[in-house]
């Protein structure tokens, strides 16, 4: 049975990421995208057609306007699958990392609402939550993540900046300490307070590292790293897009830029441990993810 596709923004990045996955294998998977009028992309009435006509609309679109669209839809049958930061702590609907245990591919299949994870939650989150399940880290722990990004997840206008002459080579940003995927990293990390995040840009178009470092000597039954790497492989042995490998003396952020995939390391010495999550920020860390989630809720995968 083919399923038919509405991307609702689909000409920002995260969308044309999307579209492109769904291009090449549309063939394979029975998949059909409908696309709008380009002089209609924010006519009301013909986003709203298009709802109705699909199986499975995604949503690529600021927060306000996703929210808006959900009740743009609500008469009509369509799924949604909502690429923002709106609804991803919302228990109404279903958070789109079939990793985040065994049954969270079905409740993917089976949900009329989803939400695509965040990329930087998608790399702490897949650090933190075993860690969290298996005891080693306390659910109350202080925890501080550190990463850097490609300058593609920053939209249109950060990408027209640093792809002019002069760029800045890095920068942290949110240093207000509220970045908007903190909800996410916290909620689905399974901890009870807030991490202290400071996210990065660096001067490459995609790609990303999520460090935490970790005190093992200040943490119950004083871990040893290679317990905290156990926790990891046992959590991931069965994951298709996660995998633990061994800790190297260097990592390049882009490394996987283009691939749907995330490793994990797990580094250090003498008590004292550096967990890192390599993926791409418009890979797993966006239209990849989104890419799965289209192939779990339309009953492909």
């Amino acid at each position: 049975m083919t399923t038919r596709i509405f991307i609702d923004g689909e000409a920002g990045t995260t969308g044309l990421g999307i579209r492109r996955r769904i291009e090449a294998v549309a063939e394979r998977y029975a998949l059909t995208l409908l696309s709008i009028d380009p002089a209609r992309r924010k006519d009301p009435q013909a986003r709203q057609e298009l709802m109705a006509q699909a199986d499975i609309t995604v949503l690529c679109l600021p927060d306000d306007a996703a929210r808006e669209a959900v009740a743009l839809g609500h008469g009509t049958k369509t799924r949604f699958l909502d690429a923002s930061t709106a609804h991803r702590v919302d228990p109404d609907w279903v958070y789109g990392l079939p990793e985040l245990d065994s049954t969270q591919p079905e409740r993917i299949r089976k949900a009329r609402f989803v939400s695509n994870p965040g990329c930087y939650a998608t790399g702490a989150i897949a650090l933190l939550r075993p860690l969290v399940q298996a005891g080693i880290i306390p659910m109350d722990a202080h925890i501080s993540i550190n990463a850097v990004s490609g300058y593609s997840g920053g939209g249109k206008a950060l990408i027209e900046q640093q792809e002019a002459e002069g760029g800045p080579p890095f920068f942290l940003y949110g240093l207000n300490l509220q970045h908007k995927h903190l909800p996410e990293m916290t909620h689905y990390s399974g901890l009870t307070r807030n991490p202290l995040f400071v996210p990065s840009v660096g001067h490459f178009p995609q790609g990303m590292i999520v460090s935490i470092p970790l005190h093992l000597v200040s943490l119950p039954g004083v871990p040893m790293i290679e317990d905290v790497t156990a926790a990891l492989q046992a959590f991931y042995k069965d994951a298709q897009t996660i995998r633990v490998v061994e800790s190297e003396p260097k990592l390049a952020a882009d490394a996987l830029a283009g691939r749907d995939d995330m490793e994990l390391r797990v580094s250090g010495h003498s008590g004292q441990a550096l967990l890192t999550a390599r993926l791409d920020n418009l890979g797993k860390g966006a239209s990849g993810a989104a890419m799965r989630n289209i192939l779990l809720m339309s009953g492909k995968e």
